[in-house]
């Protein structure tokens, strides 16, 4: 990787995340430790406001701003392919929301990059065969686990048993067909999961809950060592 090239992805990977992690950075780039030193020093000479904070990492200071990013040919391809994959999905406001996303991307690529992007999402598309959507919930469930708001739910379980919950959406998971989000049961006082195709209907409480440092990594190692117990 040019040095140029380095240096710019960096600085996105900066603006794109909390902290960054050198170590890991210099994995992912197949270079040292000390060459990304050098490059977040010639990052800092050049203007570029970084901060750290022992034990986290690098960062950028609040209030600077990359400019506009310039998508490759290659980046565009990318996400119109995954637009294809994400259509398969049967979470509407999900397919909804990322079809306006690729939009806004196709109307800054170059003459020629927009030309073939748009040419292969006219080549590219899901199964006639895919699951009819039956979930409007996602955009929403995410935006509670960020802001911790409380949700209530009419919420129809595998025997077909409908009842209202409260929970504190904790985190989502996507299995091989459907979205499924662990969440603090206020009825039950535990974590639950609850499928959002089973969800007939999902409303905003003015509630907030705790913040939390929850990990669906660890979420998963507990369930996977009760199951094995």
């Amino acid at each position: 990787m040019k040095r140029l090239h380095r240096l710019t992805s960096l600085l996105i990977k900066l603006q794109s995340s909390k902290t960054l992690n050198v170590k890991k950075v210099a994995n992912e780039f197949e270079i040292t430790e000390r060459t990304i030193y050098r490059d977040l020093k010639a990052l800092e000479d050049a203007g570029v406001p970084i901060g750290y904070e022992p034990g986290g990492g690098y960062f950028l200071l609040e209030g600077y701003q990359l400019p506009p990013i310039h998508f490759t040919s290659e980046e565009a391809k990318a996400v119109v392919t995954a637009q294809a994959i994400i259509q398969q999905n049967n979470d509407n406001s999900l397919v909804s929301t990322f079809a306006k996303a690729v939009e806004k991307i196709v109307a800054v690529l170059k003459s020629g990059d927009k030309d073939e992007a748009i040419e292969l999402k006219d080549r590219i598309a899901p199964s006639l065969s895919k699951k009819v959507f039956n979930s409007n919930s996602l955009m929403t469930i995410q935006e509670c686990i960020i802001n911790f708001q409380v949700l209530k739910l009419e919420y129809t379980d595998a025997s077909g048993k409908m009842s209202e919950r409260e929970i504190e959406p904790l985190a989502i998971y996507f299995t091989q067909s459907d979205w499924v989000v662990v969440a603090h049961c206020r009825m039950r006082n535990a974590n639950r999961e609850f499928r959002t195709d089973r969800i007939r209907s999902i409303k905003l409480i003015d509630s907030y809950f705790p913040p939390n440092q929850f990990s669906l990594t660890d979420y998963f190692k507990l369930q996977e060592s009760l199951h094995s117990s």
